[in-house]
């Protein structure tokens, strides 16, 4: 679909506002010629019939009345206009960000974070000039013209004639003009998302730049971008003046045509017109009728020539709007099955591939078993496929090849909704949001009572910390958890899974970068929360793969060993010199991830 159908489909989301704005205008517009005629009629009464104020009062009257009631309608086509524009605005937001959340993790992490912002923000904001503005202004100009004509043509053909040909102009000079602003006003919109992509990361990243030193590069290179912007943002100002005094221009020129015919036939002078061409003559009544009409013939023109600005912006932002709204979430087709309700439940993996890019599997024909009631860790070294295992799970990617079983289901035929609601995910670095301790903990049950989340606060040894705070359960967190350490973060995050109940648990590194002390209290927690459930632990530290049931080791996406730990450790395998590495598997201080890429 090309951009312009794209705009012109999204017009039912301004409801009946749009329309009733369209309306408001041409009925202004029509109250314009009733206003000129009024105002010629109460002229030709005062110069040229002698009437005193009292003969002309009715049409004062009507003169005043005629000001109030199109300062009305000027408002309530203002107030009607946003009214469809927020209407657009709002539903195309709602759209995209729900859109976003079918595409999931798999999709934003390809994406800067800074650009999508941007799209979303003043992306969507930039439509609001195309719908409040230009429609009605391109609708108005197919209108008002042609009843303006019609009420001059009568009294004046050749004022008319002149109107008709001069008025073609000002659309074919705003279409030669704006062809060569829209290039440029894309150009504009990407260089605005990349810098914004660019600010964004820079911010984000600003602890890491100040500690090595480059932040003051950083600040240059910002400068650039935003200069480069600069210089960007005034061609296309440079094109818009140019565009606008073009369009003036022709106005102007038409106006002062239409005068000049109309002032030689009223002090009777011959027009420099062919003899054969019969000429008519006006009264004084009918010139300034038709001169007072000729600002408002090309008004909307002109207007439509100002709004084409609009326009392009619009279509510059609606482009990348497109491309998110086009993009194909990993499951393309979401599965509608309910899940049986068992538990706790069991997982398999059948053959199960997937490739992030072409000729490069994560994954290559992976076969896992995950009985159902069991612990089992996944460990392996840094690129191995645990988070893409763990991604696959919870339904942010869909396998190239295999099947996974949940039970005896297939996971790409059961609803996805309710199959999350089957799961608690503690990740390696939890999230909180701003807002009240208990609300984050209430993220995944946010009916349940307060009760509950102290028993699974208590259940997660995260009861003493809260507690001890000065507003208990009511205390305030920052966003991502300000306030907090590591370890009552990650406590906080083992809470919401006690709160959720879930049958299937899975820990993706729940223990990394903790101290001891925390990493005992979420290590207790965790033998807590194995009880009648199913855990799939991405193993980080070694104290908690030795608790688990059995280990899977994977290595370039294969499980290349698998067993318990002291069999492992017998074994004289990967996981041994894994193991090895540090020298002793008892402390629970190793770090897996990264040891095994000596291997």
């Amino acid at each position: 679909m090309s951009v312009n159908s794209w705009l012109k489909s999204q017009r039912p989301l301004a409801g009946n506002a749009l329309a009733f704005t369209i309306w408001l205008n041409t009925a202004n517009g029509l109250l314009a010629i009733v206003q000129a005629w009024c105002l010629a009629v109460i002229l030709n009464a005062a110069i040229f019939a002698g009437a005193g104020l009292t003969d002309v009062q009715p049409w004062l009257w009507s003169l005043l009345g005629l000001f109030a009631l199109r300062a009305a309608v000027v408002w309530f086509a203002e107030r009607t206009a946003f009214g469809a524009a927020a209407g657009v605005r709002v539903a195309l937001r709602d759209r995209v960000y729900r859109h976003l959340q079918r595409l999931g993790p798999g999709y934003l992490a390809n994406q800067r974070s800074g650009a999508l912002v941007e799209t979303l923000t003043k992306g969507i904001d930039d439509l609001e000039g195309y719908y409040a503005r230009f429609l009605p202004a391109m609708s108005l100009t197919m209108i008002l013209p042609l009843a303006i004509l019609t009420a001059v043509l009568p009294m004046d053909w050749l004022a008319g004639l002149v109107l008709m040909v001069t008025a073609p102009m000002i659309p074919l000079f705003m279409i030669l003009i704006g062809s060569g602003a829209e290039a440029r006003n894309q150009r504009q919109w990407k260089q605005l998302a990349r810098m914004s992509a660019h600010f964004l990361d820079v911010i984000q990243g600003l602890t890491t730049l100040k500690l090595f030193g480059a932040s003051r590069r950083e600040v240059q290179v910002v400068a650039k971008i935003s200069d480069d912007y600069r210089v960007s943002t005034m061609q296309v100002l440079r094109i818009a003046f140019l565009s606008s005094a073009v369009l003036e221009f022709f106005a102007t020129v038409g106006i002062a045509i239409v005068a000049v015919f109309i002032g030689f036939r009223l002090y009777g002078l011959a027009l420099p017109v062919p003899p054969w061409l019969a000429v008519p003559d006006v009264t004084f009544l009918q010139g300034l009728f038709v001169l007072m009409l000729a600002p408002e013939f090309y008004a909307p023109l002109r207007n439509l020539g100002t709004q084409y600005h609009a326009r392009l912006a619009a279509v510059a932002a609606a482009e990348q709007l497109i491309q998110v709204l086009e993009a194909e979430p990993a499951q393309s087709i979401p599965g509608t099955e309910p899940l049986d309700n068992q538990r706790p439940l069991g997982v398999r993996f059948e053959s199960v591939r997937f490739s992030y890019e072409e000729g490069r599997d994560a994954l290559g024909g992976l076969d896992i078993e995950i009985p159902p009631g069991q612990r089992i860790a996944l460990v392996g070294t840094s690129g191995a496929g645990k988070t893409t295992v763990v991604n696959l799970l919870l339904g942010f990617l869909t396998p190239t090849g295999g099947r996974i079983l949940i039970g005896a289901q297939e996971l790409s035929r059961i609803d996805l909704d309710d199959w999350r609601r089957h799961l608690a995910w503690v990740p390696q670095q939890p999230r909180l949001f701003q807002g009240s301790i208990a609300d984050n903990i209430r993220l995944g049950v946010p009916e349940a009572s307060l009760d509950a989340v102290r028993e699974s606060a208590r259940r997660a040894r995260a009861d003493q910390f809260i507690e001890a705070l000065p507003d208990g359960y009511d205390s305030r967190v920052g966003e991502r958890g300000a306030g907090l350490s590591g370890g009552q973060i990650q406590r906080i995050a083992l809470a919401r899974a006690f709160l959720r109940d879930a049958p299937l648990v899975i820990l993706d590194e729940a223990t990394a970068n903790l101290d001891p002390e925390s990493e005992r209290l979420v290590q207790e927690g965790i033998d807590d929360l194995a009880r009648d459930r199913t855990l799939l632990v991405v193993a980080h530290r070694l104290a908690t793969v030795r608790r688990a049931d059995r280990i899977l080791v994977l290595d370039q996406g294969q499980i290349v060993e698998q067993g318990d730990h002291a069999t492992l450790a017998a074994a004289h395998g990967l996981y041994a010199r894994m193991i090895a590495a540090y020298g002793d598997a008892g402390q629970g201080v190793a770090d897996i991830q990264d040891t095994g890429k000596g291997s």
